[in-house]
């Protein structure tokens, strides 16, 4: 393959920026490639090299493209990325916001460290869930997925041809699921702990003298981590089905049935 007259064809320049527009927002929203752990040179060599390894997939039959549309094509491209990603990044913050639950239940909202890979603090049991929700997923060989449905996406979605059309209820849907699934995920926690507070109030108005700092709240953390451990295969089950269903609406983004 001559590089030369691809780079000095005005139509093909185009294709090939729209092209790493298009894995620019792939790599900046999906979740593990956004990771602030691998840096900007690396991610841009990436997104430069996949540009070129799946360029001749893309259809060059441009018209006539002024600047202006080049900008908008532009937008469009990395707003399609955008919307893919927030597919999944909906899924991983059912699993983190199920963290954050279980260790303010716990008492452990003060155990929190810094999360290198979203950059924020975080608590302990949230950051567990989540890498074990990105372990699952990579098992799941979510990464090659992706790059499959961007492959497709090369065919079905031409580049700068990006339009959300009835898309737009998974989105409504999962914003609003965010919050009643991540409670399901952390409820048999929470009434484990609910019960233990109650049986915990019994025994202080029987026996004044029982000090709950000292021994009830190792008790309870101790109780909370056997129930966690053993819901833990539950709670990834759900978090299966719910990327199952994230990369079926991711589907009809990339895809035109």
């Amino acid at each position: 393959m001559q590089i030369i007259p691809y780079l000095t064809n005005e139509t093909n320049v185009i294709a090939f920026l729209l092209l790493i527009l298009r894995f620019s927002g792939v790599f900046s929203f999906f979740p593990f490639f956004d990771n602030n752990l691998v840096p900007p040179s690396v991610r841009g060599a990436m997104i430069f090299f996949m540009a070129l390894v799946f360029f001749p997939l893309v259809n060059t039959s441009f018209s006539h493209i002024t600047l202006t549309d080049l900008l908008i094509a532009g937008m469009f491209e990395f707003a399609f990325g955008f919307l893919a990603g927030l597919c999944l990044q909906i899924v991983f913050a059912m699993v983190s916001f199920s963290g954050e639950i279980i260790s303010f239940s716990m008492g452990l909202t003060m155990a929190s460290a810094y999360d290198p890979m979203s950059g924020t603090q975080k608590p302990i049991v949230a950051q567990i869930l989540s890498l074990l929700a990105l372990m699952l997923a990579l098992a799941l060989d979510f990464h090659h997925l992706v790059f499959m449905l961007v492959a497709h996406s090369l065919d079905s979605v031409p580049l700068g041809g990006f339009v959300l059309e009835n898309n737009a209820k998974y989105f409504i849907k999962a914003f609003g699921n965010l919050f009643v699934v991540g409670f399901s995920m952390a409820f048999p926690i929470l009434a484990i702990i609910l019960l233990l507070d109650i049986i915990f109030g019994m025994i202080m108005k029987t026996h004044p003298q029982f000090n709950i700092f000292a021994i009830g709240f190792p008790i309870k953390i101790a109780v909370a981590l056997v129930v966690l451990i053993i819901v833990l295969p539950a709670i990834f089950v759900h978090f299966k089905t719910e990327i199952n269903d994230a990369f079926f609406a991711m589907s009809s983004l990339f895809m035109r049935f």
